[in-house]
């Protein structure tokens, strides 16, 4: 399903409104949602400190709560919406549920799978190619990140 700009716009606020959740958690502020129709099916972000589960990223706590909510690993007729651009662990997460169109914020030049480092969900060579988008909402994302490891150093 494609979405217009306002769509994607509130689609992403939704998503940084998770991250700031996380960011109130103490958490590194990722966040995110899977959309469905037009709907928001599923809301989560980073856990990794609340867990102690290093795969705790928001992408992954999403698309599991999207699995549970559809009974289906499949999710192929759903969009990914992420401020911060997936790790490589989180893009295969993404190829293995089939979900066709991602969404993301900032770059992440450390840690990105999706175009910094490697361009793994365009790889015609895995079984599902994503279609991605990026920048969206991006100078709120990495400023919610600067905040975060700024707080972080002054303590």
């Amino acid at each position: 399903m494609s979405y217009d700009r306002s769509e994607i716009d509130k689609f992403m606020q939704a998503a940084l409104d998770q991250a700031q959740l996380a960011f109130q958690e103490g958490e590194v502020p990722i966040g995110a949602v899977i959309v469905k129709d037009g709907l928001v099916i599923a809301a989560g972000h980073n856990q990794k400190e609340q867990t102690q589960i290093a795969t705790a990223h928001a992408e992954k706590i999403v698309i599991e709560a999207a699995n549970k909510q559809l009974a289906s690993w499949r999710l192929n007729d759903c969009s990914l919406f992420v401020t911060i651009e997936p790790c490589v662990m989180c893009c295969g997460a993404i190829i293995q549920s089939r979900i066709p169109q991602l969404y993301y914020g900032a770059a992440d030049p450390k840690f990105g799978g999706v175009s910094s480092l490697y361009h793994l969900l365009e790889d015609s060579r895995a079984n599902h190619v994503v279609s991605v988008n990026g920048g969206i909402l991006a100078d709120q994302a990495a400023e919610l990140m600067q905040d975060f490891f700024h707080k972080i150093r002054a303590n």
